[in-house]
């Protein structure tokens, strides 16, 4: 075997040295390098809260809550009132419609804090079972459910309906804004087209509304 080429070896250590000096200058290491010690985070702490006055179906209730907290979950966790239902907590479907100063709302939209001074009510407020609503009675007259989830807001909604309704407040389908509203199918439909029911009662439900408004009924052979 041929002896090692001396000129190979002093390549061989010359290349050994640049690398070695490039890694230098760069400040390579070899060495294992300990990832830094993730920040320290903050210590967390909870909501603050605040104190509220709600007044709700002719009673006050003075409640510590979370100012992010809803009227609806405020009416169902805090006073137990769970006839307003939680749907959608999106206020797409109207089963958590409550009349807050006569006026129907969807109460997973607007917050607790931001009702005090109001008069709420929702459907354990507008009769009882001995003393129904007007409204109450129609729907079970006409069998206006099914389920009965989205029962409390579609009668909540009705009562404020009606009430805009015979203040003459114009819907989309009002077709002369200067006339005095007329109670009519139409108009219901419209303005109850924010109340869902998944079991399709809206029929039996315009037939309670019409009742309560006075209006002729629809059954069939009945002039209207």
């Amino acid at each position: 075997m041929p002896d090692f080429d001396p000129h190979r070896r002093q390549l061989l250590k010359a290349s050994t040295a640049a690398v070695g000096g490039v890694a230098a200058a760069s400040g390579f290491t070899t060495q294992a390098v300990a990832a830094p010690a993730p920040a320290a985070q903050p210590a967390s702490t909870l909501p603050a809260t605040m104190s509220i006055l709600l007044r709700v179906n002719g009673t006050e209730h003075q409640l510590m809550v979370d100012p992010r907290t809803t009227l609806l979950d405020a009416l169902r966790e805090r006073l137990h009132l769970t006839g307003s239902k939680k749907g959608c907590d999106q206020g797409q479907c109207g089963a958590c419609t409550v009349l807050v100063d006569g006026r129907r709302t969807t109460s997973c939209l607007t917050l607790a804090v931001m009702q005090e001074g109001h008069e709420i009510t929702t459907i354990e407020g507008l009769g009882t079972p001995g003393n129904l609503h007007p409204l109450q009675a129609a729907f079970i007259k006409h069998d206006g459910f099914q389920c009965g989830f989205c029962t409390p807001g579609q009668i909540c909604s009705a009562v404020g309906m009606l009430e805009e309704v015979r203040a003459g407040m114009p819907s989309h389908v009002t077709a002369d804004l200067n006339a005095k509203t007329q109670p009519s199918d139409m108009e219901f439909r419209e303005r109850m087209s924010g109340n869902l029911c998944r079991c399709g009662a809206y029929s039996n439900i315009q037939e309670a509304i019409a009742e309560v408004a006075g209006m002729p009924s629809s059954a069939p052979g009945a002039k209207r």
